[in-house]
C-alpha cells in the first residue's frame, strides 16, 4: 500500500507551506524596508541632497538643477529615501532570503552560500562607492566645462536620478565580476585555463560595456572598462585557490540540513 505521507496530496501540502512561508518571508522584508524609510523620511531633502552634490560642486557658480514636473520636488526625493531605506534594510531581507532558502541546501552549497551573499553585497556596495566618489565628480566636471557659450547647465532632479540609478547599477553589477568567476570555477561551470584562455575577450567586452553603460566621454567608459578587467583578474587569482565541486558528485554524499 502506498504511504500517504509521500504521494501527491503530501507533495502539494509541501508546496502550499513552501509558497507561505515564501510570502511570510517577503512581508517580513517589506515591512523591515518600509519602518526604514518611515524613519528616514523626514531627512529625505538632505538625502537627496547628498546624492545630487558631486553635480552641484560641478555646475557653475550660482547655478542650481530644476524640476520640470510638478510632482518631482516630493516624489524624487521619496525615490531616493526609499533607495537608502532598501540598502540599509538589504541585510535583513538578505536574512530572510538565506532562512527561507537554507533548509534545501547541502553542507558544501551552505558553506558557499554565505560567503558569495555576504561578498555580493560588499562589491556592489564598493561599485556604487566608486560611481559616487570617483566617477560623478570627473564625469560631471568633463560636462559642465565642455557647455557651449551661452548654454547654462540646469539638469532636471528626476532625470538625474535615473542617470544616477543607472551608473549605480553599471558599477554594482560590474563590481560583482570576481564573485561570478570564483562561483563558476567553485561549481565546474567553466575551467580556470578556458577562463584564462578568454582574457582578450573580457578586456574588449570591458571596453564595450563601458560605452554602454557610461556617459560618451571616453575616460568614464575607462573607468568601467578599467575596473571590470581587473575585477576579473582577481577573480582568476582567487579562483586558484578554490576547489571545484559539483552538485551532481557530492550531493549524494551529504545529508541535507533542515
Amino acid at each position: 500500500m502506498n504511504d500517504p505521507a509521500s504521494g501527491p496530496e503530501a507533495t502539494q501540502e509541501t508546496f502550499i507551506s513552501h509558497l507561505i512561508e515564501l510570502r511570510s518571508r517577503l512581508m517580513r522584508s517589506i515591512v523591515a524596508v518600509v519602518a526604514v524609510l518611515v524613519c528616514l523620511f523626514p531627512f529625505a531633502k538632505e538625502i537627496y541632497a547628498t546624492l545630487a552634490a558631486p553635480l552641484l560642486r560641478a555646475l557653475p557658480k550660482g547655478s542650481t538643477m530644476i524640476a520640470t514636473d510638478v510632482t518631482g520636488t516630493f516624489l524624487v526625493p521619496l525615490k531616493v529615501t526609499l533607495m537608502a531605506a532598501f540598502l540599509l534594510a538589504l541585510p535583513y531581507v538578505l536574512y530572510q532570503m538565506w532562512a527561507f532558502v537554507a533548509p534545501g541546501l547541502y553542507q558544501h552549497e551552505k558553506r558557499l552560500a554565505l560567503p558569495v551573499i555576504v561578498s555580493s553585497v560588499f562589491f556592489f556596495a564598493l561599485g556604487m562607492a566608486f560611481a559616487y566618489f570617483v566617477v560623478f565628480p570627473v564625469a560631471f566636471g568633463f560636462f559642465a566645462g565642455y557647455a557651449p557659450a551661452g548654454v547654462q547647465m540646469m539638469t532636471d532632479i528626476d532625470k538625474y536620478l535615473s542617470f544616477v540609478l543607472t551608473m549605480f547599477i553599471a558599477f554594482g553589477v560590474t563590481f560583482e565580476t570576481p564573485v561570478v568567476v570564483i562561483v563558476l570555477v567553485r561549481f565546474g561551470v567553466v575551467s580556470l585555463e578556458k577562463l584564462r584562455s578568454l582574457r582578450g575577450y573580457v578586456i574588449v567586452g570591458a571596453f564595450i560595456v563601458g560605452a554602454v553603460f557610461t556617459p560618451p566621454d571616453i575616460l568614464s567608459q575607462v573607468m568601467l572598462a578599467v575596473p571590470l578587467w581587473l575585477l576579473f583578474e582577481l577573480g582568476l587569482l582567487v579562483s586558484r585557490f578554490v576547489s571545484v565541486t559539483k552538485r551532481e558528485s557530492a550531493a549524494p554524499a551529504e545529508q541535507k540540513l533542515t
